[in-house]
């Protein structure tokens, strides 16, 4: 008799094996790829970009866990320079959000567009989706630079056929690029660039629905 229940209690050790190996191969694992923005500068963590959105995405019913891959002073170089170790083999999208550190450093816009090409070239290569997140260089760089610059997210998407959002501050100034985010105070850390626990919502709820347009993007591969 000891030997019968021996054997049950096998089979279904088993089956809730096979069942949890089931419910794991349903999440869907997202690297975002970013800066300070992404990172979550000046906030606790449960309050940063990547908790917010991924709280937003399970609010929305999605099977999703973030990874954290934001840097904190980093640019579209050094996106570029990490992202193959970024792209584990567990990764099903990436969100890359990255450009802050090249205007404010007023990089070549040229050179910000090859960059973030060979991003989306080791993410294609990976065979994993991604969302772009553009980005709008202010007018004090002069015309032909913010046209230059501003250009580099959505050709880029189109080219390598990514998801697409316009703007990561879009979400602070009912969906349009705001093109002074320091005068949106109210949403703002004191510094005038890092948003706060309150304006990071805001952008998670403008940014979400094409987080999960992503997400059925990888299901649709699956």
């Amino acid at each position: 008799m000891r030997k019968v229940w021996m054997g049950f209690l096998v089979v279904w050790v088993n089956v809730f094996a096979l069942v949890g190996t089931i419910a794991q191969a349903g999440e869907v694992v997202i690297a975002a790829l970013g800066d300070s923005l992404t990172q979550g500068y000046g906030l606790t963590q449960e309050n940063g970009f990547v908790p917010q959105l991924e709280a937003w995405l399970r609010d929305h019913d999605a099977d999703v866990r973030l990874i954290n891959a934001g840097v904190s002073g980093d640019t579209t170089a050094g996106g570029l320079a990490r992202v193959g170790w970024t792209l584990e083999p567990q990764v099903d999208a990436m969100i890359v959000a990255l450009g802050g550190n090249d205007l404010l450093r007023g990089l070549d816009p040229a050179q910000a567009r090859s960059n973030i090409e060979g991003i989306l070239q080791a993410a294609q290569k990976a065979e994993v989706e991604v969302l772009l997140i553009g980005m709008q260089a202010p007018g004090n760089f002069g015309a032909d630079y913010k046209s230059r610059f501003d250009a580099i997210y959505p050709e880029l998407a189109q080219a390598y056929g990514t998801e697409y959002f316009e703007s990561f501050f879009a979400g602070l100034s009912d969906g349009q690029a705001p093109t002074n985010p320091a005068a949106l105070r109210q949403w703002f850390q004191p510094d005038g660039i890092h948003p706060n626990a309150e304006g990071v919502a805001r952008i998670v709820q403008a940014i979400g629905p094409a987080v999960l347009a992503l997400i059925a993007g990888v299901d649709g591969q699956s």
